[in-house]
């Protein structure tokens, strides 16, 4: 299997080529075209140098010269949405025939906030997002270098309606008002993320430093993306494709107090005459966390390196980019366990060949930067061949990509360097859409997406079986434009078959066959078929230019991974045995959207609401023992998969007031609130497990542009993030407890600091928890490891305070 990736690569590289020279043929694409114009501040009439022209179905754009003008070539003659941006100022976005139109100035005013984004998840074009009925939020990329976060889902889970489970700093899964796991479809390269999403351990195995703005889509999209986005998707965007003549990077250098964190990141890339590429390579460290009730936290660290390119051709039949990576992260399992008679965490050690024994960890264990017994070792492998080809009639999209996710669990200390669990699993996705000509403002695409899976246990240890996956989805969009109002409707159809095999073990937990009579069968060989119909139809509409409004409903759809349908074993990392159910059904649900935004001069806003309607909703039971206890198997408490019927409400509300003549001055506030309930169920079982707690948000920020001679784009904002408490929980059988709630203060300061007519470096500063509050938050997985008998307190708390400095440094090459 180690010659698959760089074999899969080659082909890929080949085909990219391979469909250039066929896509360069005269009688398939229409002719060439230049785009050229000025750019301008609307009240001054000056020029504005170093604004971005960007073409984001194209991928390619310029920016604008010292006199403030423009020029992109090689374009086909076709319409596209051009998007015109420079820090300060609103976001321009225009419609432009480039068959009838070669030369196209604009005027930007001064903002003082920026409610209009382009988007493009979920859409067979890209939009504005004030023109889409679904819900969707954006992180632009000065907001992802504020952030201090150990990951990348920890660098986005402040976002209004979103929020994360985590085990430790390390380890966090996204979650979607209120829905995660496999539910929750991350995208990144133009494809859907396979790394056994499944596991309540099993991160995202994406660079935080190779992302430059995320885009989140908040509701059922299984319209786009089939099975697994019922809750909604994160596209995680890499940055613009460089102006033609460019080669530049930066260097990115990051170090938290906390727990150590070391991280570095380097990037260089370039255009020359359309042939694009961009190189990246990132390494990050930590030892353990700390907080002021555990002082540090027993193996929470990790080590991660990843490395990513891309090379691409963009001329005027469109483009063709083939991206690669390579991601490796060795992260600690923390377990929790104390000794009786201090309450200090404890490691387990190796007394002698064959005894195991506990001692009180020492200050090294906790500032090594290498993890100790238990962890895990994972290694994703990727490469996207992602094309676009502009037709005479139309346009043709395709991705296709395979991923090879290793994930390999260390927990015996007898045995250090020997895994127990070992997941080789293999996908090739493929998406392939047509886009049929604009005719009066009516826009349609047709597709078929899916992926094919193989999954493989290569440990002695096991969880899941073997199993073959193959699913299918075919899918029509169309889009309506009438004056302000905007009409989106569509239709999916979806077909998942999962294949698992035969396993037996012998009394040493050793696979045998099965003509073994001692042998005991772990799991039995099974064929689920899974079908289902997704759809949407929502409307967007202008009020006015200042306010607009959104409806849309639409019913997801979401097949049962192969651990709720198959599991039966102990996960380390998850500290239960775990018990699957073949009988399960494919959750369906219907979800009503409405959303009203305004933009003032003095104050904007929006308000988000939705009711989600789930039938079959899959989760996991504690199961009680015959004396009233827990249910324990092979020493760990039990659990089985379970089925209800739930109802998910709640909406996002964002305020920023900015008083004229204060435009500097901003105070930003906003509010999640999700309450879920499963339907005909006693009190204990009322509420669904893993609910967020009801969270506002309010930061106070002053910005400037200029700053004495030297400093441009400074910022400092003092941000209040109140959790409250969580009372709402699944209580049976003490599968969740009650969490109060807490107050946390950040800080965050930063600007670019000149040398000449450029900038020499960027700096961000920010501080976590600035007053080092002990708290818990209600999705971490270690509120439920073992009590201190000491203090009386259960579980392992959060992270403490945290200062962050980064540093990023620019390099320029060459520049047009």
């Amino acid at each position: 299997m180690r010659t698959t990736f760089p074999t899969i690569t080659i082909i890929l590289l080949f085909i990219s080529f391979f469909t250039c020279s066929a896509a360069s043929g005269r009688n398939s694409t229409p002719g060439k075209a230049t785009l050229t114009g000025n750019i301008t501040d609307k009240t001054t009439r000056k020029p504005i140098p170093g604004a971005t022209v960007y073409i984001p179905d194209l991928k390619t754009g310029a920016v604008t010269d010292s006199n403030g003008t423009y020029k992109i070539e090689n374009l086909p003659q076709t319409k596209v949405l051009v998007q015109v941006s420079f820090i300060g100022y609103n976001l321009v976005a225009e419609y432009i025939d480039l068959a009838a139109t070669m030369v196209r100035d604009f005027e930007l005013t001064e903002s003082v906030t920026e409610l209009k984004e382009i988007v493009v998840t979920g859409l067979s074009k890209a939009a504005e997002s004030n023109r889409t009925p679904t819900p969707i939020s954006t992180i632009p990329p000065l907001q992802l270098l504020e952030t201090s976060a150990s990951n990348i889902i920890d660098a986005i889970a402040r976002q209004p309606g979103v929020s994360q489970i985590t085990t430790g700093a390390g380890i966090s899964k996204p979650v979607i008002r209120g829905l995660g796991y496999n539910r929750v479809a991350t995208i990144n390269d133009g494809i859907r993320q396979e790394g056994q999403q499944w596991g309540d351990e099993h991160g995202i195995e994406i660079d935080e430093y190779s992302v430059n703005k995320v885009e989140i889509l908040k509701g059922p999209a299984s319209l786009s993306y089939g099975s697994d986005a019922m809750a909604g998707v994160i596209n995680m965007l890499s940055a613009p494709t460089l102006p033609e003549g460019t080669i530049q990077g930066r260097i990115l250098a990051n170090f938290q107090t906390n727990n150590g964190l070391f991280g570095y990141s380097a990037n260089l890339g370039g255009n020359l005459k359309g042939f694009l590429w961009d190189f990246r390579y990132s390494n990050r460290m930590a030892h353990a966390y700390q907080n002021k009730y555990d002082g540090f936290v027993l193996n929470s660290g990790f080590r991660e390196n990843s490395a990513h390119g891309m090379v691409g051709l963009n001329k005027s039949w469109g483009y063709t980019h083939l991206n690669f990576s390579a991601y490796n992260m060795m992260p600690g399992i923390v377990e929790g366990e104390r000794d009786s008679a201090t309450g200090k965490l404890i490691k387990p050690v190796a007394l002698n060949d064959s005894t195991e024994g506990f001692e009180i960890a020492t200050d090294q264990d906790d500032k090594s930067y290498t993890p100790e017994t238990p962890y895990q070792k994972i290694h994703h492998y990727k490469a996207v061949l992602n094309s676009t080809f502009i037709l005479k009639y139309g346009s043709l999209k395709s991705s296709i990509g395979f991923q090879q996710n290793r994930r390999q669990e260390y927990g015996d200390i007898l045995n250090k360097d020997d895994y127990g669990l070992y997941f080789l699993l293999n996908t090739l996705n493929y998406d392939l859409r047509y886009n049929f000509p604009e005719i009066k403002n009516l826009s349609i695409s047709t597709g078929i997406n899916g992926m094919l899976q193989n999954s493989l246990n290569k440990g002695s240890e096991f969880l899941i079986p073997d199993y073959n996956l193959f699913d299918f989805g075919l899918f029509v969009i169309a889009k309506k434009t009438v004056g302000q109002l905007d009409l989106s409707a569509g239709l999916r159809y979806d077909t998942r078959n999962v294949t698992g095999k035969d396993l037996y073990l012998n009394s040493l937990g050793e696979e045998v066959s099965n003509t073994d009579t001692s042998s005991i069968r772990q799991f039995a060989a099974f064929s689920s078929n899974f079908t289902g119909i997704s759809g949407s139809f929502g409307a967007t509409l202008q009020l006015s230019e200042k306010v607009y409004t959104k409806l849309n409903f639409s019913r997801g759809f979401r097949a049962p991974n192969i651990s709720e349908i198959s599991a039966n074993g102990t996960h380390e990392g998850s500290i239960n045995y775990i018990i699957g159910d073949p009988g399960l059904k494919a959750e369906n649900s219907f979800q009503l959207d409405y959303a009203v935004g305004f933009n003032a001069m003095h104050i904007s806003g929006e308000i988000d609401l939705f009711s989600n309607f789930i039938n079959n909703y899959i989760f996991l039971s504690k199961l009680q023992g015959v004396n009233g206890g827990d249910s324990i198997t092979d020493g760990y408490s039990t659990f089985r998969y379970a089925t209800g019927n739930a109802q998910i409400f709640g909406g996002e509300f964002t305020l920023d007031i900015h008083p004229h003549p204060l435009d500097w001055l901003h105070f930003e506030n906003t509010i999640s609130y999700v309450q879920s309930v499963q339907k005909n169920q006693p009190d204990s079982a009322k509420y669904l497990p893993y609910t967020p707690a009801p969270r506002l948000t309010s930061e106070l920020r002053a910005s400037k542009k200029k700053l004495g001679k030297s400093l441009v784009n400074a910022y400092t904002k003092f941000e209040v993030e109140v959790n409250l408490a969580q009372n709402h929980f699944y209580a049976a059988f003490n599968t969740e407890t009650a969490t109060p709630g807490y107050t946390l203060l950040n800080f965050g300061m930063g600007a670019d600091v000149l040398a000449g007519a450029g900038t020499l470096f960027s700096i961000y500063i920010s501080v976590n928890n600035l007053t080092d509050v002990a708290y818990q938050s209600h999705l971490s997985r270690l509120k439920y490891a073992a009590v201190n008998n000491v203090t009386g307190r259960a579980g392992v708390y959060n992270m403490g305070r945290n200062l962050s400095f980064k540093l990023i440094v620019p390099v320029n090459i060459s520049k047009k």
